[in-house]
């Protein structure tokens, strides 16, 4: 059986580092080392190792704004999966769970997060999965997804 954890990056920075994005992904997401530099500096923003059987594999960020919106936003603000372990299923694999343990733990019905046009794969991705663009662009120009719990 697969074993899922998600581990506080900053806890394990040195590792957190060691992970990135694909040749072919560069402009389309931050690298792991900007992510925890904002995540110092904002406290509301939780970085996140992706671990499948005791081999990191990826990173998230989210958090929740809770001055956006009527109730606060949740966003999943960076996602992605090592150059070295894409290609094999795993974002498909681990996305979905942790969707799940965000709505679970922030007890929101909706997850947000942007993504640049040119950012196809990762649109598929997220359109696969139940995001949906809801007109809105964000400070950086990306479009805006979001994903209802039901």
């Amino acid at each position: 059986m697969t074993k899922i954890e998600f581990i506080n990056a900053k806890d394990f920075r040195e590792e957190a580092l060691k992970l990135h994005i694909s040749e072919n992904q560069k402009g389309t997401i931050e690298t792991v080392e900007e992510c925890l530099n904002e995540a110092d500096e904002l406290e509301l923003w939780r970085p996140i190792l992706i671990s499948i059987d005791n081999v990191y594999v990826g990173f998230a960020m989210f958090g929740l704004w809770i001055y956006e919106g009527d109730h606060g936003r949740l966003w999943l603000d960076r996602f992605f999966i090592d150059e070295h372990h894409q290609g094999k299923g795993l974002a498909k694999l681990v996305l979905p769970i942790l969707l799940e343990k965000l709505y679970n733990d922030y007890a929101v019905d909706e997850i947000f997060l942007s993504v640049y046009e040119t950012n196809e794969l990762a649109i598929h991705l997220y359109e696969k999965l139940g995001f949906k663009f809801n007109g809105e662009l964000d400070i950086n120009n990306e479009r805006v997804m979001v994903k209802s719990r039901n």
